[in-house]
């Protein structure tokens, strides 16, 4: 019962003591120009649920997914299932998303975070300014074929010239074009790996020796050229190329 009693204060008392107090806890006023203008609680309830998506965003709105498709894809052409790790990979791919979306980062603190600090822009203009670089980011790395596909999926009228898409039509467009690039990119580095599995095959059939795995052998081959042509500073860069 004392329990109760607490739970019952605190819901139904709080917000009338905190109104008697001059403190806004739920509301909404409409300025002059007519925009609504909403009390620090809803906009920190918003910010809130907005952080649930950080995840999705950091996956599938910035270059995470042709990062870790190519690192998945190389790790496969090596051979090696476990190594490195999926947390390394997934670690790598994160730090080097964060790398190229740098200077996106530092435009939506520019043009979004920092008025929005300074009070000069309220929180509705400064996520619509914030999803502005985001979106030219995607637009210069979706192709014109996936856009139109998805266009045409939804129903969504051709664009005027500088018009950017709606989120609905180039998020998914980006998507399939990032992996259809990340694909790309991984055939090219299985080639290399392939040539030596095969060759290592076809000695170890000449030799008689059909009953040992080629994969033994050709694994340490596989490593010494990744090594030697410094595969990891290769990948890194021509990714992070693939995106200026």
């Amino acid at each position: 019962m004392r329990w109760l009693l607490i739970l019952f204060i605190g819901v139904f008392l709080s917000p009338q003591v905190f109104a008697d107090a001059g403190i806004p806890v739920l509301s909404v006023e409409t300025n002059q120009n007519g925009n609504q203008q909403y009390s620090v609680t809803l906009q920190v309830l918003g910010l809130m649920t907005l952080l649930t998506f950080l995840p999705a965003i950091v996956m599938m709105m910035t270059s995470f997914i042709r990062v870790t498709v190519v690192f998945a894809i190389l790790r496969q052409a090596l051979g090696m299932q476990q190594t490195p790790s999926n947390q390394i990979l997934i670690g790598l791919s994160l730090f080097l998303t964060f790398f190229i979306m740098s200077p996106i980062i530092e435009r939506v603190n520019q043009e979004a975070v920092q008025p929005y600090i300074n009070e000069t822009m309220d929180a509705s203009s400064a996520l619509e300014a914030a999803s502005v670089p985001f979106s030219q980011f995607m637009l210069e790395q979706t192709r014109e074929s996936d856009l139109v596909l998805f266009m045409d999926l939804s129903g969504t009228e051709q664009l005027e010239e500088g018009q950017l898409p709606p989120f609905k039509v180039l998020v998914p467009a980006f998507i399939i074009s990032e992996l259809k690039t990340a694909f790309q990119i991984g055939f090219l580095l299985f080639i290399p790996f392939l040539i030596i599995d095969l060759v290592i095959a076809s000695i170890l059939m000449a030799m008689g020796m059909m009953m040992l795995s080629p994969l033994i052998i050709s694994l340490p081959f596989k490593i010494m050229l990744f090594v030697l042509v410094d595969g990891w500073a290769l990948v890194v860069g021509t990714l992070a190329n693939s995106f200026t």
